[in-house]
């Protein structure tokens, strides 16, 4: 099973990374970059693999530029709370 058919498998996938980015030294600035040109990837050749995941992309798709970096950044902040409870 993909990481990206379970929304908790998926949360806890992007968690793993986000610790390992940060351990390594990388700036938010730099992962949130990386999140919004994921996000990016995602939304255009990834097909939904649950309900999440096609609210995110549908909300993606309607997103200015910087609308796009904010859902970025709150995908970081809810993998990071998740990560610390």
């Amino acid at each position: 099973m993909s990481v990206l058919e379970n929304w908790d498998s998926w949360k806890n996938f992007l968690g793993d990374r986000l610790n390992y980015a940060q351990d390594k030294g990388m700036s938010q600035d730099t992962i949130t970059d990386l999140a919004t040109e994921i996000g990016s990837y995602l939304a255009n050749e990834v097909e939904s693999k649950n309900e999440q995941e096609k609210v995110l992309a549908d909300l993606w798709s309607v997103a200015s530029k910087d609308e796009q970096h904010a859902i970025a950044n709150m995908m970081v902040k809810l993998v990071e709370n998740n990560s610390t409870h």
